[in-house]
């Protein structure tokens, strides 16, 4: 295996040594040799500041004009018209904000498409909250804008069009010497995204009439990190980074010589090679698409079948979910087209402008080609997809019944597109599918779902009630038999919650009988088991049904004396609120998901989720609890949200005194955010107030949506000390106070 990743001639054999075919080489290419030996001198000899008039300054100095000579060649532009930026990404802001700024007293009104890059979407969304006003054209089934819609979407005060070059999803290519055209004749200034057209077609500005291109060197086998705007000589912009003079006086801040090198040296070897290039592409490309379609006849292909990047095919596979069928191709490299984040299946904006039917959309794979691609890995390739869609596809004939006793090799997280308690419905599409469902009431149902309470609680005579809860989900670890005692102890949880004890389980379970052996549901069933013993209850049965990916839970009945229930609207002020165990799972889960966690870290995180709230209501049945609930799903804030609003009262959370799992911080700084965790924060805004002290991570944090967190209760301040301190003697150390119900209200939660 190759355990030093160096790019050299030989990366393709590195990169079969990882036994991984990389076809995602529109979201990232690797660094040619020859620009890597390009570079390297300004590593580790040339280090003068170009803006230095000795001698370091001098060779630096010759070496950034040179590569700006280099990208200059393969535009057909003029040196000067070449501004180093930070990536495509700062290209894409400069060139419209620079545009829009500078022009605003002529008018604040810009075109562009429907299928543009979040660089150039977000950028326009930000100038709206300026005052700004955005048209957006539409694209047809293949991805492309009739240059009309342009002409007629032009007003008076139309100052900028901004339309990309080549689609990053689908790989369609637009008409931009059309629009150039159209823009020419208007006296518009017209901007194009290039990043994913450079290197692999021609890119003319001068054919092209553009007054401004953007230009991303990962994209182009140059460096991350690196870019370039081609400014057309006599186009005004805005400023946006202050400082020295440093290019032309657009752009200030020290050059970034080292990758600028790579930059020229990538732009001068991909004019060179530019016609060899395509061919070799195209061809792969095709070779890829014409297997598919002999195998997987109903393959749709996405994007214009002519008028298309020569390197990308973006196919969609009816009935598949992408984000599954890519979990389960270990060894290849590509990107999901419905989704936007791995914990968060979306249909993508592209697709959507596409009208793409969502039963197609959802199996959406791009795989794009490199110039190190080969046609043994597309031959390999195309095995391992068509044999991974034909598992998937409904209707599959695979036979399952083989019982295999070794699973250690089986990732469960692999076979699914979300993690535990995570993939919840979102609360706000919850409350809106049930606003119109007619409530049942009875002098029986003590609680039903007239509350946000845990579970059901229903009368049976003065002195029992019954309390039913039903929970199931994805995996949320990779080991079989743990996911089933992490599901079965999250189970259990809502039974503890009212203050009842359990009597008896049954399975639900959802099983790909298509894609795991059955060995695998034996250790999910062996684990729920062992843990159901732990809680002193036996599973009774339960209901299977085939499924596209593996899911476990357990509906689970308990008993509780009428008067001893405990419900989430019940809070009091003055109540200290406690925590029983810390929270952060839903963040380690998905890091442990990415491979971001060591086997110390994988150990404790399923420990804790694994733990059964058992233990800690045996302490609580000894004190008087106000509200209880669990914390799961919708995170620390949305279940406190709940008690909060149920019980028509305030609260203040203090930061520093929730227990957190090690590492959680850390991850959550680094960007590792469920999906759910951010619907849940979305979900509660409106009703908490952070203070100016809390960043970003921190109000992920408190919403991190949980698998089999722990018990969060209010009790009487003066008793508050006694129940910590039994709960510390019960071995819950992380148990802790984080903060008190301060009075009657709206339901507000302040975090300090």
């Amino acid at each position: 295996m190759c355990k030093t990743f160096i790019f050299t001639d030989h990366y393709q054999k590195c990169i079969m040594n990882k036994e991984l075919i990389y076809l995602d080489y529109n979201a990232t290419t690797p660094i040619d040799p020859a620009v890597a030996d390009a570079m390297r001198p300004f590593l580790d000899t040339y280090f003068g500041n170009p803006s230095s008039t000795h001698e370091h300054g001098v060779i630096t100095k010759k070496a950034v004009e040179m590569a700006r000579q280099q990208i200059a060649e393969l535009l057909n532009c003029k040196p000067g018209e070449i501004i180093f930026t930070s990536g495509g990404t700062e290209s894409n802001n400069y060139a419209i904000k620079g545009t829009a700024l500078h022009n605003a007293s002529k008018g604040k009104h810009i075109i562009t498409s429907k299928i543009e890059h979040p660089a150039v979407h977000e950028v326009c969304s930000y100038l709206t909250k300026q005052g700004f006003q955005i048209s957006y054209v539409d694209v047809d089934e293949y991805g492309m804008i009739d240059p009309a819609d342009i002409e007629k979407s032009i007003r008076p005060d139309t100052t900028l069009i901004t339309i990309m070059h080549a689609n990053n999803e689908v790989g369609s290519i637009q008409n931009i010497e059309a629009i150039g055209t159209i823009a020419k004749k208007h006296k518009i200034t017209f901007h194009s995204d290039a990043a994913q057209s450079m290197g692999k077609v021609a890119v003319d500005v001068q054919a092209m009439q553009v007054d401004l291109l953007s230009i991303a060197g990962h994209k182009l086998y140059a460096p991350k990190g690196i870019g370039a705007l081609y400014i057309r000589q006599g186009v005004q912009l805005e400023k946006l980074i202050h400082g020295a003079d440093h290019e032309r006086n657009l752009r200030a801040g020290t050059e970034n010589v080292l990758e600028i090198v790579g930059l020229g040296k990538a732009s001068e070897i991909a004019r060179k090679n530019l016609s060899k290039n395509q061919i070799h592409l195209s061809t792969l490309r095709d070779r890829l698409f014409d297997g598919l379609l002999e195998k997987l006849p109903n393959t749709k292909l996405n994007g214009h079948p002519e008028k298309r990047l020569p390197n990308t095919l973006s196919v969609s596979f009816k009935n598949v979910e992408a984000n599954t069928l890519l979990s389960e191709l270990d060894g290849i490299a590509a990107s999901a087209g419905a989704a936007c984040h791995a914990e968060n299946v979306e249909v993508s904006a592209v697709l959507e402008a596409m009208k793409v039917p969502i039963e197609y959309a959802m199996g959406t794979v791009r795989f794009s080609v490199g110039k190190y691609s080969t046609a043994a890995e597309i031959d390999k390739a195309l095995e391992l997809i068509i044999e991974t869609v034909q598992k998937l596809q409904i209707g599959s004939n695979s036979d399952s019944s083989e019982f295999h006793e070794n699973t250690e090799e089986i990732k469960l997280t692999k076979f699914t597109h979300g993690l535990g308690c995570a993939c919840k419905l979102r609360p706000q599409a919850l409350e809106s599918v049930l606003r119109d469902i007619p409530i049942f009431s009875s002098d029986e149902i003590l609680v039903g779902v007239e509350s946000s309470d845990d579970a059901a609680v229903v009368l049976l005579n003065k002195e029992q009630a019954l309390v039913q809860t039903l929970d199931f989900f994805t995996p949320i670890v990779d080991d079989p038999y743990d996911f089933g005692a992490i599901a079965a102890a999250n189970s259990l949880s809502d039974i503890y919650a009212m203050g009842a004890k359990p009597m008896f389980g049954l399975n639900i379970v959802g099983f790909p009988s298509n894609r795991l052996p059955l060995s695998v549901l034996h250790q999910i069933l062996k684990g729920a088991s062992d843990k159901a013993a732990e809680a002193g209850i036996p599973i009774l049965g339960g209901h299977t049904v085939d499924d596209t990916e593996p899911k476990y839970g357990m509906a689970v009945s308990g008993m509780v004396h009428p008067d001893k229930i405990y419900r989430n609207n019940t809070a009091v002020p003055g109540d200290v609120l406690i925590l029983t165990k810390p929270i952060g799972t839903g963040i380690l889960s998905t890091s442990l998901k990415r491979g971001l966690l060591n086997s110390e870290e994988q150990v404790l995180l399923t420990k804790t989720m694994s733990m059964l709230n058992k233990y800690a209501a045996d302490v609580l049945a000894n004190f008087e609890i106000s509200s209880c609930t669990d914390v799961t799903g919708f995170g620390l804030l949305g279940h406190l949200k709940e008690i909060t609003e149920g019980s028509k009262v305030n609260a203040e959370l203090i930061f520093k005194d929730i227990p957190l799992l090690p590492k959680t911080e850390e991850l959550a700084a680094a960007g590792i955010i469920p999906g759910g965790t951010k619907d849940n924060l979305d979900y509660v805004k409106e009703k908490v107030v952070f203070s100016d002290q809390l960043d970003q991570t921190a109000k992920y944090i408190v919403a991190d949506a949980q698998t089999s967190g722990g018990l969060l209760f209010t009790i009487n301040t003066a008793n508050a000390n006694a129940v910590m301190k039994a709960l510390h003697a019960a071995n819950l150390k992380e148990s802790s106070i984080i903060g008190i119900i301060t009075k009657a209200g709206d339901g507000t939660i302040t975090v300090k």
